[in-house]
């Protein structure tokens, strides 16, 4: 058997932990060092971990000032990507991917928050995590900023209000915009923070969850190939 890998999740609030990730993990050998920002964990450098998981928050990455740990993430993600190891950013994640990457990243026309497809773009559709779930596929959004695509990378999945919703940059780096890692413990623990009108719909949300387990499963096998 090959030696477990070690994954360090970077976690910026309560109720905002790695839902349907940790439950897909450890069938590819990886197990998840979950680190607790919001209560002063430290962020890990990339040579301490075989990959690396940056899930979703409240702040921006402008918020630095108020959040320094912001920075310590990017200068993880940017590092992790020069050394070839396996990098998933959701939310938050996705944008301090892009910015770790060089890119731009800046308020959206409007939130989008709730349910909703994102549809492939043709890299997209060839892409071998997202691809076999395309041309579309359903996700759940809470996001108002936005990024442009770092230099070399390849954009994904989008929606009419927000073009860039995914992309991969190099073999292994993941970035989504959007949320697939949805299971019905991270759905209770969301719901009594959502604005006022969104809801969190049953049926649509175990239509996400099962699309998401299987994206889930081929990023793990892919990465780790």
């Amino acid at each position: 058997m090959p030696a477990a890998r070690r994954f360090a999740v970077i976690q910026h609030l309560g109720p905002e932990g790695p839902g349907l990730i940790a439950a897909v993990a450890p069938a590819h050998g990886v197990t998840l060092d979950v680190r607790r920002v919001d209560r002063g964990a430290r962020v890990p450098s990339a040579a301490e971990v075989d990959g690396v998981v940056v899930l979703g928050g409240t702040m921006g990455v402008s918020d630095a000032a108020a959040y320094p740990h912001l920075v310590a993430e990017q200068r993880l993600l940017a590092d992790a990507c020069d050394r070839g190891l396996p990098v998933l950013g959701v939310c938050l994640g996705a944008q301090l991917l892009a910015a770790a990457l060089g890119a731009r990243v800046y308020q959206g026309p409007a939130p989008e928050i709730g349910f909703g497809d994102v549809r492939l773009t043709p890299e997209g559709e060839r892409d071998p995590v997202l691809g076999p779930s395309g041309p579309s596929l359903p996700a759940f959004h809470w996001h108002g900023d936005t990024f442009d695509l770092p230099r070399g990378a390849v954009c994904l999945a989008g929606t009419a209000a927000y073009a860039r919703q995914a992309f991969r940059a190099g073999a292994r780096a993941y970035a989504l915009q959007f949320h697939v890692e949805l299971d019905a413990a991270l759905a209770r623990d969301w719901a009594a923070a959502l604005p006022r009108g969104v809801t969190l719909d049953e049926t649509r949300r175990a239509a996400v969850e099962e699309t998401g387990r299987a994206v889930l499963h081929r990023f793990f096998a892919g990465v780790l190939r």
